[in-house]
C-alpha cells in the first residue's frame, strides 16, 4: 500500500511536526505501507530520502494539470519507475492530507481547482482521500464554492480542526457523513529535549511569525504593533529575572523577524535554530513559558501544559485558545503596556485557573486524537 502524506514539508517546524506525527501512526497501524511525498523547494530530496519515502511524480505546472495521464501509463512503466523510488498519482492507495492551513480565501483559487481534480480522479480509481485535522476556509469565491460542493463529498473523511472550519465546510456540503471535527493531531506526539537545552525553567521562549506583519494578516493593529509588543514582553521577561530566548519555528521568513527583534537589545538574545521538530517540541515543553505566534508552537505548548501567550493572524488561533478555555491568553494588539505586563506576569507565575483549564483540555484533546486515528483506520479499511 502506498500512502501519500500531503501538505507537509521540512522547513516550517509545524508542518514537519505533522509529518513526524503521521509517520509515527503509519508505522503503528500500517507497518507494511510505503510512504510517498511530493518534492518541492521545502521538501528536498535528501530530507525525503532520510525517511525512505517514495517520490510522487507530479505532472502539474501552474494551471496545467496532466496527472490524469498517470492512469493510462502501462504497468511495466509504472513498475520501472518504482525501482527508482518514483510513483505516480495512479499508484497511490491513500492520501493523508496534513496541509494544516492551505484551503481558503487567504490562499490562491488554483489550490482549490487542483484539489477538485484530485478528489475526482482518486474517487474514480478507488483511492481514499482523508483530510487530517486542519483549518479550512473561509470560502467566499463562487468558483471555489462550486468546486468544493461538487468534489468534497468524494473524500473518505474531512476532519475540520475547529468549529469555524467545520462550519465553513458544512455551509458548502451540509451535514455530510464524511465531515467530522477533530483537534490538531500533533498534540499526541512526544517531544525530545535536546542536550543543549539547559535550565529551561529560567527561560521564556519567544516564537515569532512573519505572517503577523505580512499581507495575509488583515488586522492592521497587529501589523503596526507586533514588533513593539514582542519587545515589551521580552523586556518584561528580563525584569522578572528570566531569560527571553528566540526560537525560529519556520525558516528564512521568521529568521528575519528574529533578527529584527534581537536588534532591540545590546546584549543579543540566544536564537535557537533546531532542525528536528520533535526537539523543537521538547524545548517548548521544557521552558518556563512561551510567547508564540506560530500555531503549532502554541499547540506544542498547550498540549504539554506549558503557559502560552499567543498572537493571531487567522481564526485558527482564536479557536485554539477557546478550545483550551484560555481565550484571555491570546493577546489583544491594542492592549495597554500595563495589561500586557500583567498578563505575562500571570503566565510566568502560573495562574492556577489558566493552568487548570490547560491541563484538563490537554488530556481531553489527546484522547480525542486517539479516537480520530481509529476513525481514519476504519475509513481506510472500508471497501
Amino acid at each position: 500500500m502506498f500512502i501519500e502524506i500531503k501538505g507537509v514539508q521540512f522547513v516550517n517546524k509545524g508542518a514537519e511536526l505533522m509529518l513526524a506525527s503521521v509517520v509515527e501512526r503509519v508505522k503503528q497501524y500500517w507497518p507494511e505501507a510505503e510512504i510517498v511525498l511530493e518534492g518541492n523547494p521545502f521538501s528536498p530530496y535528501k530530507s525525503r530520502a532520510m525517511l525512505g519515502a517514495f517520490q510522487k511524480l507530479s505532472l502539474r505546472k501552474n494551471v496545467l494539470d496532466l496527472n490524469f495521464i498517470a492512469y493510462y501509463l502501462p504497468n511495466f512503466i509504472r513498475n520501472y519507475l518504482k525501482k527508482w523510488g518514483v510513483v505516480t498519482e495512479a499508484d497511490i492507495d491513500v492520501v493523508l492530507d496534513a496541509a494544516g492551513f492551505a484551503y481558503g480565501d487567504q490562499w490562491g483559487a488554483l489550490k482549490i481547482k487542483h484539489l477538485g481534480g484530485e478528489l475526482k480522479r482518486y474517487k474514480k480509481n478507488g483511492c481514499k482521500y482523508i483530510f487530517l485535522p486542519q483549518a479550512l476556509g473561509p470560502f467566499t469565491r463562487s468558483e471555489d464554492i462550486k468546486v468544493l460542493k461538487n468534489h468534497l463529498p468524494k473524500a473518505a473523511l474531512i476532519c475540520a480542526r475547529e468549529q469555524q472550519s467545520y462550519d465553513n465546510i458544512r455551509d458548502i456540503i451540509g451535514d455530510a457523513s464524511n465531515l467530522i471535527q477533530y483537534p490538531d493531531f500533533t498534540n499526541a506526539v512526544k517531544g525530545v529535549v535536546p542536550d543543549y537545552w539547559q535550565d529551561g525553567d529560567t527561560k521564556v521562549c519567544f516564537i515569532p511569525n512573519s505572517n503577523m506583519i505580512g499581507d495575509k494578516n488583515q488586522n492592521e493593529s497587529w501589523k503596526k504593533n507586533y514588533l513593539d509588543i514582542m519587545k515589551l514582553l521580552m523586556e518584561k521577561t528580563q525584569e522578572l529575572g528570566l531569560v527571553p530566548v528566540l526560537l525560529n519555528h519556520e525558516g528564512d521568513g521568521d529568521r528575519d523577524i528574529c533578527e529584527k527583534l534581537n536588534s532591540f537589545f545590546d546584549n543579543k538574545l540566544e536564537v535557537i535554530e533546531e532542525s528536528d521538530p520533535l526537539k523543537v517540541k521538547g524545548i517548548i515543553g521544557a521552558s518556563k513559558a512561551i510567547v508564540c505566534s506560530r500555531f503549532h508552537g502554541c499547540v506544542s505548548a498547550l498540549s504539554q501544559s506549558i503557559p502560552n501567550l499567543g498572537t493571531s493572524w487567522s481564526h485558527k488561533y482564536e479557536q485554539l485558545f477557546n478550545e483550551y478555555i484560555v481565550p484571555e491568553l491570546l493577546i489583544n494588539p491594542n492592549s495597554s503596556k500595563d495589561d500586557l505586563e500583567r498578563l505575562l506576569d500571570d503566565v510566568i507565575n502560573n495562574n492556577t485557573e489558566y493552568l487548570a483549564n490547560i491541563n484538563s483540555s490537554a488530556k481531553k484533546f489527546k484522547a480525542i486524537t486517539e479516537d480520530m486515528w481509529l476513525t481514519v483506520c476504519s475509513k481506510i479499511k472500508e471497501r
